[in-house]
């Protein structure tokens, strides 16, 4: 089997952030929703990109999104995952910088 990667980097503006809750373990999460737009190439083509990411963070990095304001734009890098209970993709972030 060769080796498999799940690795995320976006760029995106924090349109939405929940209030903070805490896991059964007692650790910070967050759930969010961003947003990206860009131009790409595909096919030879410049496509005009929006993409609408539902996000969750965890403990230091949960702590520190709280804190930015929504319309802020990041660079955020993690992996996706589906939740036990859900249907949708789900965007973990274990980083962010600023753009």
């Amino acid at each position: 089997m060769s080796e498999t990667a799940n690795l995320l980097i976006l760029t995106a503006s924090i349109v939405e952030l929940e209030a903070m809750r805490y896991t059964p373990a007692g650790l910070p999460a967050l759930n969010l929703k961003l947003e990206h737009e860009s131009e790409v190439q595909e096919a030879g083509q410049t496509r005009q990109v929006k993409a609408a990411v539902k996000a969750v963070a965890f403990s230091a990095i949960a702590e520190r999104l709280a804190k930015q304001a929504p319309g802020s734009i990041w660079k955020f890098s993690g992996f996706l995952a589906t939740p036990r209970n859900g249907k949708h993709v789900v965007f973990h972030i274990q980083e962010f910088l600023q753009n």
